[in-house]
């Protein structure tokens, strides 16, 4: 089987399962127009994403990586009316693209966008004793994952799932002495996650649109 059929695969699902969605056209049109780098999750993946954060009944979501919005729209519209979604996002630039993509899709009331290094927006939100979140998406810079992780879990609490994109990088965590910066980070927080006791978790490896890569999945015990 080879990566055409992969992709194939993908856009069935995507046909079947995600209807055609204006706010989610938009926003991806936005990141070509912008010159966002095109490393959103797909229209697949945002689809599990919706239906994880909807099986954990999530009031308060957490995510790690806004870009242009793409996956945050999917995360909000899981939320109830009531809900809310922090959004943590290194760039002016991308906050405000996703700003409008999010008020686009009529969530602009659910989500709140920090700008400046996701380290110090977790920092910030743990030192203000912010309310622990239901549900946690990490999908931003990857050496910094398992920092990342170690402060989520400082805004977590029993039940809380979370979930981190890429942690497969179509093998390269395998190679122990890789120079990829990326792989290596990600094979550290893929054995933290492992290793930490407070949570349960696994690795779902993915194909598709984009390519070999993989979903870790935790739930705070």
């Amino acid at each position: 089987m080879n990566d055409s059929v992969f992709t194939e695969v993908d856009q069935y699902i995507h046909r079947l399962f995600v209807p055609d969605d204006e706010a989610l056209n938009k926003t991806m049109l936005s990141i070509k127009e912008t010159g966002i780098p095109s490393i959103s999750v797909s229209f697949t993946q945002g689809k599990m994403l919706f239906l994880l954060a909807k099986m954990s009944r999530a009031t308060r979501i957490l995510e790690v990586g806004t870009l242009a919005g793409f996956s945050t729209i999917f995360l909000a519209r899981a939320l109830p009316d009531n809900g809310e979604l922090v959004s943590l996002e290194l760039e002016q630039k991308h906050a405000d693209i996703a700003s409008k993509n999010i008020a686009g899709a009529g969530l602009a009331h659910k989500v709140k966008i920090l700008v400046g290094p996701a380290g110090d927006s977790l920092d910030q939100l743990i030192s203000e004793g912010a309310q622990p979140f239901d549900f946690i998406f990490i999908d931003a810079d990857k050496p910094p994952y398992a920092e990342y992780f170690e402060k989520a879990l400082k805004l977590s609490v029993s039940g809380t799932v979370i979930v981190a994109d890429n942690v497969v990088r179509e093998g390269r965590i395998l190679d122990t002495e890789t120079k990829d910066e990326d792989a290596a980070g990600i094979a550290r927080f893929n054995k933290l996650l492992a290793e930490t006791p407070e949570v349960d978790a696994s690795i779902l490896q993915t194909v598709g649109e984009k390519m070999h890569d993989g979903i870790a999945i935790a739930i705070v015990k």
